[in-house]
């Protein structure tokens, strides 16, 4: 036993002095798969993903023992560039989306060059480089070695082709006990990919990355395989629903009418229940809110495509893709749009824009929706002031109001959509152009000390904050808005015009924004301490829910002063509104708001509310949002609801499912004809 013991030591010995910089790859690259998950996800002792970050390092690293000795470095180096890259960049999207960032987003990377400004100014953070020290580990260890001659003895007794071999089989058995561990639930979000948070949690950062490279092949890849399987899925999805159409006190209500469509870059229904000093960020909205439907509980459900995402599931009525985005990868596929359903009704459909036509690939992919033209930045606007991206709101409005009234002059009805831009992240350059008009200090009234008089103090409160210049760009933006319509009801547009504003994601600001927006204390100009009685916490659900937008439908001529308080989402806006102008789209995973007695919303991660509950499915567990309990069988059937619809509405989007379902339906028609 004793030789035995002592040959284990003396092999073991001879091995690290032999493999020091392979041993120094795997430590630092398995540790940066733990800090990882400690600054995002948290589970980082857990041994499951550790496995899974240690068999995939030991695979690749095996691969480097086919390179001589003083070539290693270069292999082992380069793959330490690809996993601290890796770690840099889901930190970053991490800390802003609480999500991991996807493969498909290098398709949408010419996107982030318009938006440069807004990646340093509101993503970067310190800690997010804290993984370059595993590059600074390998260099060290590298010129360590070098001096000592290392490279030359290890030459003489290693034989690359055996210890590749032997660490391939480490690596190989490392990942079969990992994959003992796992269970059909385990599998199945591995294979669906949405939930990316709990992937991580489960199989490892680097495991998450290769599967999710996998998946963003899909875009060439899956439309050539599985078809008849989703197909089946599809057609009894829709076999199952309730087909019938409802209707209520909103039916047909505007139709006939015209309609403008105000997509509202950024804006939160959180600003809209802000005031400074006895002023309100949101003036005109909230008189617009007041007169019209407004709809309180409204969640946008975007994903990597943001904004392209709220665009394609407002007017489709299904969800954004799970691997890349519509806008870039699928946007050539046959959806049923409301711009196409109201050109059946005699409708022109137009877009304007004050950016590029070119930014996700509007150009195609409106055309792709049914709109008849998309007017967009330099080819059909004066560049006369920019803020921004692009052109300013303000500017934009008022240059877009004339040729509203040429549209209106020579087309019986209009379906227009004016998507804003002045409000997007990061909000600075309003306030750098001076351009700002709402104060956010704290004033207050205090004795002064030496007069003994009372005088009004200012604290500073959010001046200066990424959530202060948020609030002054939505006042610009709400000033823009109220602009626009008085313009459009000085020319006369309004008499028979409805005007829907939505809200298209939140703004993309950090927890901690709102934390000290919540705690500040303006006698000391600080944030209150945790252990303060009037300190509020603000969880990951409180930030979850804060995310809502606003949803306002509103006319001149009536004035319904309703507050709808039921929990909606984007892809029940079409829906909603296709039960008010007229007109049915079979696909549509919403519903009319006024016709559900129970609504439920469906996140792109999985996550899903109603008005009872939030339920997250990464950690399994449920937020109460109202007195009524909910039963456990109700979160699984609400959880299996909103699988299947993620699953068919990827299906949609992947095999263009609506196009070959039509063509097959024409099919069977034409048959049942020939056959009398």
């Amino acid at each position: 036993m004793k030789q035995l013991i002592d040959s284990f030591k003396n092999n073991s010995k001879n091995y690290f002095k032999t493999n020091i910089l392979f041993v120094t790859f795997v430590v630092t690259s398995v540790i940066n798969g733990i800090l990882i998950r400690a600054l995002t996800v948290g589970n980082f002792l857990q041994l499951k993903p550790m496995m899974a970050d240690l068999a995939i390092v030991l695979i690749v690293g095996a691969l480097g023992y086919f390179f001589k000795p003083k070539n290693q470095f270069k292999y082992f180096f380069t793959w330490s560039i690809i996993f601290t890259v890796l770690c840099i960049i889901n930190s970053m999207y991490y800390t802003n989306y609480l999500s991991f960032a996807s493969m498909s987003l290098l398709a949408t990377s010419l996107q982030i060059v318009d938006v440069g400004d807004a990646v340093v100014e509101n993503v970067m953070e310190i800690k997010d480089f804290c993984y370059i020290w595993q590059l600074l580990a390998m260099i060290f260890v590298n010129k360590f070695l070098k001096k000592k001659g290392y490279y030359e003895k290890v030459a003489k007794v290693e034989k690359g082709k055996i210890r590749a071999m032997y660490t391939l089989v480490a690596g190989l058995i490392c990942l079969g006990f990992f994959i003992s561990m796992l269970n059909s639930l385990d599998i199945g979000r591995l294979s669906k990919q949405w939930n990316r948070e709990y992937i991580v949690m489960q199989f490892g950062l680097y495991a998450y990355q290769a599967n999710d490279l996998v998946s963003s092949l899909k875009p060439q890849i899956s439309p050539l395989f599985g078809y008849d399987e989703k197909a089946k899925e599809f057609r009894e999805f829709y076999d199952n629903r309730d087909k019938t159409i409802k209707t209520n006190k909103y039916t047909n209500i505007f139709e006939g009418r015209n309609v403008i469509m105000i997509h509202a870059e950024s804006i939160q229904t959180f600003a809209m229940n802000l005031k400074f000093n006895n002023k309100e960020v949101t003036p005109n909205l909230n008189k617009l809110s007041k007169e019209g439907i407004y709809f309180s509980n409204f969640y946008a459900q975007e994903s990597v495509g943001t904004s392209s995402d709220s665009e394609f599931t407002l007017n489709t009525s299904l969800m954004p893709a799970n691997s890349g985005t519509v806008a870039i990868n699928y946007w050539d596929r046959d959806y049923v749009t409301i711009p196409k359903l109201l050109k059946e009704k005699g409708y022109y459909n137009f877009s304007m824009h004050g950016n590029n036509g070119s930014f996700w690939n509007r150009l195609n992919v409106h055309k792709s929706y049914g709109y008849d033209r998309m007017y967009h930045y330099s080819n059909d606007f004066e560049l006369d002031e920019m803020i921004g991206l692009g052109l300013s709101d303000k500017s934009f409005f008022r240059q877009a109001v004339p040729k509203i009234k040429d549209i209106s002059e020579n087309h019986k009805n209009f379906y227009g959509t004016m998507i804003m831009l002045t409000n997007h992240t990061p909000f600075s350059d309003l306030v750098k152009q001076g351009k700002d008009e709402l104060e956010v200090d704290y004033k207050y009234k205090t004795v002064n000390p030496k007069t003994g008089k009372k005088e009004t103090v200012s604290a500073p409160f959010l001046e200066g904050t990424k959530l202060g210049n948020y609030l002054k760009s939505v006042n610009y933006a709400d000033s823009a808005i109220g602009q626009f319509i008085d313009d459009l009801d000085k020319e006369g547009l309004l008499e028979n015009t409805v005007v829907v504003i939505y809200g298209d994601h939140d703004a993309k600001l950090k927890k901690s924004e709102y934390e000290y927006y919540y705690n500040y204390d303006p006698y000391t100009d600080s944030m209150l301490d945790s252990d303060d009685p009037n300190y509020k916490e603000f969880n990951n659900y409180d930030y979850e829910l804060n995310r809502k937008v606003p949803l306002i439908i509103w006319t001149k001529d009536k004035k319904f002063s309703t507050e709808v308080k039921e929990v909606m989402g984007m892809y029940d806006v079409m829906p909603t509104l296709g039960n008010m102008l007229g007109f049915h789209n079979d696909y549509a995973l919403g519903s009319d708001i006024f016709s559900k007695k129970e609504n439920v919303v469906v996140f792109p991660d999985g996550n899903w509310i109603t008005d009872k509950v939030y339920y997250n499915s990464q950690k399994e567990e449920s937020y109460q949002l109202s007195s009524e309990p909910i039963s456990s069988d109700d979160i699984k059937k609400y959880s299996k609801y909103a699988e299947d619809a993620i699953s068919i509405s990827n299906s949609i989007i992947v095999y263009d499912m609506i196009k070959k379902n039509n063509e097959t339906q024409s099919l069977i028609k034409e048959n049942e004809v020939k056959n009398g």
